[in-house]
């Protein structure tokens, strides 16, 4: 059984840590069914989907999307999980995913929407995203496309997260076409 993670292997320097400055959030994650499992479910060349029974996710996909984009956004904007009712503020983001899409030999592809909530002084920023990664490999190279999927939702996110803190509009950062 091999194992795989979302979690950079080596992790970013932290822009910020909690405190003055950093943006509490808490964030919410949707995802297919038939995704959010161990097992990997591929996309094969036929379009039929299969099971892979030996190549699993080192914690339920959810919990390593949610792992990977704190990670990627306390170490680029200086959000932290509001981890109880305390937190000064919290925002709240909500990640839709319609596709989490593992195609061998070609790409990882994730698709959806995401939502921030400042807070109850302002408005709601709603954008979608496509991002697909060339994976010219096996699942090792699945594995790292996704990862790299993942920082470009979480630079995207964190740049609408840290506006309000500025005084500058928000607005939906660029995606793949589709």
């Amino acid at each position: 059984m091999h194992l795989y993670t979302l979690m950079p292997a080596d992790p970013p320097a932290r822009a910020a840590s909690a405190g003055p400055g950093s943006i509490p959030i808490v964030l919410e994650i949707h995802l297919p069914a038939q995704v959010d499992q161990p097992q990997w479910l591929v996309r094969l060349p036929d379009d039929s989907l299969m099971t892979l029974e030996q190549e699993r996710w080192a914690s339920p996909l959810r919990d390593e999307m949610r792992q990977a984009l704190f990670e990627e956004l306390g170490a680029k904007s200086g959000v932290v999980e509001a981890r109880s009712a305390a937190a000064t503020a919290p925002g709240r983001v909500t990640i839709d995913v319609r596709r989490f899409d593992s195609i061998p030999g070609r790409e990882a592809r994730i698709q959806g929407s995401w939502s921030f909530l400042p807070d109850a002084g302002h408005d709601a920023t709603r954008c979608d995203f496509l991002y697909r990664e060339p994976a010219t490999g096996a699942v090792p190279v699945l594995a790292a496309a996704h990862r790299k999927a993942i920082v470009r939702l979480a630079d995207a996110i964190g740049a609408s997260v840290a506006v309000p803190g500025r005084g500058q509009a928000q607005g939906c950062p660029a995606s793949d076409p589709s």
